[in-house]
């Protein structure tokens, strides 16, 4: 694909991977993404943002090519498929300075050996740069979601390009994303696997954005937000809202003994008015259970005991909550064991680092009788007591 404009001098240059299903060996992207990078044309200069995944290599240098060639390239994120060719891209504009944070300078050299070090130059948070009549503004923004990360604002067309922040993980050849219906959806999946686990600091940022009140954003991945508020606002509930009536649970059962616990326990908070999201564990689609714990207020682990802990899928299920961090206010396991509960008996431990209250495990030897039934029962209150909005 060539190179395509935005606004008059400003062109969205990089590669859109239709075919790719898989991104860092562990998030689901079902609708494939694109690799966004920007040039900027101002009266005496040019500026290029960012790169292409190294896969993409020939077609971006067609591209840069076809372009004034850029006096700086910015580098708003060390991560391989933003920054994987800018040795290429520096060695094909040899009188391109490189700018970054002071973090990104050490990591683009640590994964880019190739890369000259000694035109890399490091931007102060803040600081300008004047391209003639188009002026740059770079705003570090750590922990979004790498240490180094910044975003730039172009203050006379305000356009803010973004990086990963606001991106989605949707291959389209639309270059504005006008479809809501869809981008927005893709858009939180993609903060629920990479931006919630650093929402603390995300939030912050995110008000940092909102002060330059941008006209458009253009992200790193996905289409280009014509309307800002639709994802601004998006980011602003899925990181301030409280968590919804909503229980997400995982389960697996090897023999029925767990299936019959967790059947009652969904019973039980179903009649209190809780909806009740369940994922197969053998069968993890982690790009849904990333979203449906954006605003889910109590995770649930069903699992029985497998060797020294509960069964390995429902761990990776616990792994993969205990890495998001997301805002649940309760965590509850519960599972059947054949002869020693010791396996079940500390998921906290499994887990550490979730702001949650963690429920004491219902465990049942073999299968679940009475007692451990009425225990499933006490379990589906005290959820119903962990979740409801606290009184004004």
């Amino acid at each position: 694909m060539n190179p395509r404009t935005l606004r008059p001098g400003i062109h969205w240059l990089g590669a859109i991977d239709w075919d790719r299903r898989l991104f860092d060996a562990l998030i689901p992207i079902p609708e494939g993404t694109s690799y966004n990078a920007y040039h900027v044309q101002g009266a005496a200069k040019a500026a290029l943002f960012d790169s292409a995944d190294p896969a993409f290599l020939e077609l971006f240098l067609r591209q840069v090519a076809s372009l004034p060639a850029p006096d700086y390239v910015v580098a708003h994120h060390a991560e391989p498929d933003h920054s994987g060719c800018l040795p290429d891209v520096m060695r094909a504009c040899p009188s391109a300075v490189l700018l970054c944070t002071p973090k990104a300078q050490g990591m683009l050299c640590d994964l880019l050996p190739d890369l000259p070090a000694d035109r890399i130059r490091p931007v102060a948070d803040g600081e300008r740069i004047d391209l003639g009549g188009r002026t740059l503004r770079f705003v570090h923004t750590p922990w979004v979601h790498w240490p180094e990360t910044m975003v730039t604002f172009l203050e006379e067309d305000r356009g803010l390009f973004s990086c990963d922040l606001f991106g989605s993980h949707l291959a389209t050849s639309k270059l504005w994303a006008e479809d809501d219906a869809r981008t927005l959806p893709g858009a939180r999946l993609y903060y629920a696997q990479i931006m919630m686990a650093y929402a603390t600091v995300v939030r912050k940022n995110l008000e940092k954005v909102r002060a330059l009140d941008p006209a458009w954003i253009a992200p790193s991945h996905g289409p280009v937000h014509a309307q800002p508020a639709a994802i601004l606002g998006a980011y602003g509930s899925w990181l301030n809202d409280p968590p919804l009536r909503k229980a997400v649970m995982v389960r697996v059962s090897t023999h029925g003994s767990t299936a019959a616990m967790a059947d009652r326990l969904v019973a039980g908070l179903v009649a209190r008015g809780i909806d009740v999201e369940p994922f197969d564990a053998c069968s993890l689609q982690v790009d849904r259970y990333a979203s449906a714990l954006v605003d889910a207020s109590a995770l649930v682990i069903a699992a029985p005991a497998i060797w020294d802990g509960p069964h390995p899928a429902a761990l990776l299920a616990m792994t993969i909550a205990a890495g998001l961090k997301p805002k649940a206010r309760v965590v509850a396991t519960l599972g059947s064991y054949g002869w020693s509960p010791k396996a079940l008996l500390d998921p906290a431990a499994r887990m550490p680092g979730l702001k949650a209250q963690f429920l004491p495990p219902v465990t049942a030897k073999g299968a679940p009788r009475a007692e451990a039934f009425a225990a499933v029962d006490a379990m589906a209150a005290s959820i119903d007591d962990a979740i409801r909005p606290s009184a004004p």
